[in-house]
C-alpha cells in the first residue's frame, strides 16, 4: 500500500524568509546556518527545509538534534523516508552499480547505525509538503517533484515537467531540494526555486554551499541566492576518521563532485564553472 502523503500549512508567512536543504548530517554547515539565521534575525517560524536532514557526512544524530532543537518547518526527504521505513538503501534511484550507488552502500548504513529511536521517531512526523501563502501566492515546498521525492528536477529540465507540479497543485511558487543544485525557472507568472544544499558543494568547484532568501518587496516578492562559508575542512577530516566515501570528503574540500551520473548534459558541462547566481 502506498503510503499517505501529508501536506502541512504554515498559513500566511511574512519575509523575510530563509530557506535551504540538503543538510546531509554536516554539522558544521548547519552551525554555519544557524549562525547566519541568528545574525539576521530570522526566527524558527521564517525558515524552511527542503528534506534530506540526514545523507552523506559523519554527525547524522547531532544534525538531526541540532534541526529538531531549532524548531524551523522540515519536509521529508527521501532519505528521512526510508530511515523511517528502515528501508536498506536511500531511496535516490541512483543507476545500479554507479559510484553513487556504491557510496551509498557505505553513508547510508553508518547513518542507520548512529541514529537514535528518537531521531527516527523525529523523522516519522515530518509532512511530505509544506504550503503557505506570501505575498499574495501560493507557495509549494517540495522535496523532488510533488509526484515523487526522488525526482531529479535541474535548471535545465523542460518547463512542461514543471508546468505538471503547478498545474496539479495550483501553486504560484515552488520550493524543492534534492538535485544538490541551486537555480531557479520562471515563466507564465510561475516560479520553480531551488534553494540548493548546505550539506555538500554544487559542484562549481568550490567549498561554499547554497541557500536562499525569499523577500516582500514593494512590488510583490524577491528572491536571492547566497553563498554559505563554513568549517568545511572540519566536516572532511569527521569524515575520513569514520571511513566514509572518501571522494565525497574530498568534495567537501574542492567544491567538485566526484561524477556527475544524476545530471543532464547542460549541468554537467558546468561541473566547475561558477555558478553566478550570489546577488
Amino acid at each position: 500500500m502506498a503510503r499517505e502523503k501529508i501536506t502541512q500549512s504554515l498559513g500566511e508567512l511574512n519575509g523575510p524568509l530563509l530557506i535551504f536543504g540538503g543538510v546531509y548530517s554536516n554539522l558544521q554547515a548547519l552551525q554555519a546556518m544557524q549562525e547566519v539565521a541568528s545574525q539576521q534575525g530570522f526566527l524558527p517560524e521564517q525558515i524552511i527545509c527542503t528534506g534530506d536532514v540526514v545523507g552523506y557526512c559523519a554527525q547524522p544524530e547531532e544534525t538531526v538534534q541540532a534541526i529538531r532543537d531549532w524548531g524551523i518547518s522540515v519536509i521529508l526527504g527521501n532519505v528521512e523516508i526510508q530511515l523511517g521505513e528502515g528501508a536498506e538503501d536511500c531511496g535516490c534511484d541512483f543507476s545500479p552499480g554507479g559510484r553513487c550507488d556504491l557510496f551509498s552502500r557505505q553513508w547510508y548504513p553508518y547513518a542507520q547505525s548512529q541514529l537514535s529511536q528518537a531521531s527516527i521517531d523525529w523523522m516519522q512526523g515530518l509532512p511530505d509538503f509544506l504550503e503557505f501563502s506570501f505575498s499574495g501566492k501560493k507557495a509549494l515546498v517540495v522535496h523532488g517533484s510533488y509526484f515523487e521525492e526522488a525526482d531529479y528536477v535541474f535548471a535545465s529540465t523542460p518547463w512542461s515537467t514543471k508546468q505538471a507540479n503547478f498545474e496539479a497543485t495550483q501553486a504560484d511558487v515552488i520550493l524543492a531540494g534534492h538535485c544538490g543544485l541551486p537555480f531557479h525557472s520562471m515563466q507564465d507568472g510561475k516560479a520553480w526555486l531551488n534553494p540548493g544544499v548546505i550539506g555538500m558543494p554544487a559542484n562549481d568547484g568550490e567549498p561554499h554551499v547554497w541557500y536562499m532568501i525569499l523577500q516582500e518587496t514593494v512590488f510583490g516578492w524577491t528572491f536571492m541566492h547566497h553563498k554559505l562559508t563554513y568549517d568545511h575542512q572540519t566536516a572532511a577530516k569527521l569524515m575520513r576518521e569514520k571511513q566514509l566515501p572518501l571522494s565525497y570528503a574530498q568534495t567537501l574540500e574542492t567544491g567538485l563532485w566526484d561524477n556527475c551520473e544524476i545530471l543532464p548534459e547542460a549541468e554537467t558541462q558546468a561541473q566547475g564553472k561558477p555558478l553566478g547566481l550570489a546577488r
